[in-house]
């Protein structure tokens, strides 16, 4: 396959798989109120700051927004993009428990196991030794198991972002295993060396392009009408 297709193939892949689902989502699950548990004075507080007033419109957007805008997106990515590389064979999944995905490395031609992460930041101080007893197990495992690995055969995998923008966290990990970021990371995976930069370029290109149909608004607007027949609050 070569480079252009590929980059159609994940291009699309982003729209339909990670971006149609959120919209769905968002109009199927998030707009209804009984997805949300809910703290109602918080809630009340943020309809304030948000409508300056406490409203059905000032619930929903209290609750909406940060689902919609955060989690729920945030919480797929991952996971979409782990799925996304085994369907168009570019890895396995792995066998190896705290592993994600297993492939070829097209710089060595080395296997590597990779656990992977979205972003530079997305890991706490708390996640850094859990992580290393991970990579420890598996290599002390391949080792009772005789699979001839090196410490540079396991790889935290950082899907976007560059080494400039790593954590500490993630720095820390990088003194016993790999953590191969972005551009890296993406010509390690499809054997082009551009393909991170140009990946970037299409989605921002397409992601400009989006028909959203408004369905935030729409999303919020449903969830309003949901609390104002609800009994969960009393509005005057």
């Amino acid at each position: 396959m070569n480079e252009n297709h590929l980059l159609g193939i994940i291009t699309t892949y982003f729209k339909d798989k990670i971006f149609e689902n959120h919209k769905i989502n968002s109009l199927k699950t998030h707009s209804k109120l009984k997805s949300y548990k809910i703290n109602p004075i918080i809630v009340k507080y943020l309809s304030k700051i948000l409508e300056n007033d406490f409203t059905p419109i000032g619930i929903a957007k209290a609750l909406y927004y940060p689902r919609i805008l955060g989690t729920s997106i945030n919480t797929s990515f991952g996971t979409r993009i782990q799925n996304m590389f085994v369907e168009l064979n570019l890895a396995q999944g792995s066998l190896i428990k705290g592993m994600d995905i297993e492939f070829t490395d097209k710089i060595d031609g080395r296997k590597k196991w990779c656990q992977l992460k979205s972003g530079p930041n997305t890991i706490n101080s708390e996640d850094v030794n859990p992580l290393l007893k991970k990579f420890t197990t598996v290599t002390n495992l391949a080792r009772t198991n005789a699979i001839h690995l090196n410490n540079s055969d396991l790889i935290l995998g950082v899907l976007y972002g560059n080494e400039e923008q790593l954590s500490q966290h993630y720095k820390k990990i990088n003194q016993q295993f790999p953590v191969v970021i972005g551009k890296e990371f993406w010509h390690r995976i499809t054997g082009f060396p551009t393909f991170y930069n140009k990946l970037v370029s299409n989605l921002d290109t397409m992601i400009l392009n989006l028909d959203t149909e408004d369905f935030f608004k729409k999303g919020y607007t449903t969830l309003a009408k949901d609390i104002e027949a609800s009994d969960l609050f009393t509005f005057e």
